[in-house]
């Protein structure tokens, strides 16, 4: 292989690439959101500056991709966490597992995903949408809804999930230090709702040191919706670089 059919298929293995170079487009993917109540300081230890707190606000959510190109079907689950930057309000993403090492791949590798592993499953039973993450054998997280109990209405929907967010993208050199430490913003904006509820919802979280959900914990649930949708991510642009402020005396 020369320089130039490498520069071609730059994603290793090159045999076999994990991801493709293209926009994805995602079919049928569904959310289930859980925004609650939670502690203020436990917010301010893991946001990172220049990003301002509105409210003590965090949103649970497990997402089933129906079809997704290059990946197929696979379930994801995270939290993100109200904030604001530069005056617009939009939520940091602050951790995500799911079950697909190409979608962990190329989250973090073209865009700033936090993503890491972990088993979550979204489905019904007896009149409940249920939500959960296992990280290995351990259970850190269930959410409960009551299934279709009231429409949402779709433009609120559209809303809940066009808001821009922001993610750090931090890439380590070769001596141990740091290349890249962005923070990026991204916003969907090519979205399809195909319906949406919302109703009552109960969410609990357990601890666990590889997933670490619970540090910040469900003092009072705020809101819950169910949605399907067909969206395509857009890409990610640095907002603020870290390694140039660093250098300013």
């Amino acid at each position: 292989m020369n320089t130039e059919q490498l520069l071609r298929s730059p994603l290793p293995p090159l045999a076999a690439p994990p991801y493709p170079l293209r926009a994805t487009r995602f079919v049928d993917r569904e959310y289930f959101n859980v925004v609650y109540r939670t502690d203020p300081d436990a917010l301010r230890a893991v946001v990172p500056e220049p990003l301002e707190i509105i409210d003590p606000v965090v949103r649970f959510e497990v997402m089933h991709m129906g079809d997704v190109d290059g990946f197929g079907p696979y379930t994801e689950a995270g939290q993100v966490i109200s904030v604001r930057f530069d005056g617009e309000e939009g939520e940091y993403l602050h951790t995500m597992h799911l079950d697909h090492v190409g979608a962990i791949v190329a989250g973090r590798e073209l865009s700033a995903y936090p993503k890491t592993t972990g088993t979550p499953r979204l489905f019904t039973e007896e009149g409940a949408l249920v939500g959960t993450l296992d990280y290995a054998s351990q259970r850190v997280a269930t959410a409960t809804m009551a299934y279709k109990h009231l429409p949402l209405d779709p433009a609120e929907a559209r809303e809940q999930i066009t808001v821009p967010t922001f993610a750090i993208k931090a890439i380590p050199d070769y001596t141990g230090g740091l290349r890249v430490c962005d923070l990026i913003r991204t916003q969907i904006t090519d979205i399809d709702i195909k319906w949406a509820w919302q109703g009552p919802a109960r969410l609990h979280l357990a601890e666990h040191v590889m997933a670490p959900l619970a540090d910040l914990p469900v003092h009072q649930v705020i809101s819950a919706s169910h949605i399907l949708t067909d969206l395509t991510l857009a890409p990610a642009t640095p907002v603020h670089d870290y390694l140039e402020q660093a250098k300013r005396p």
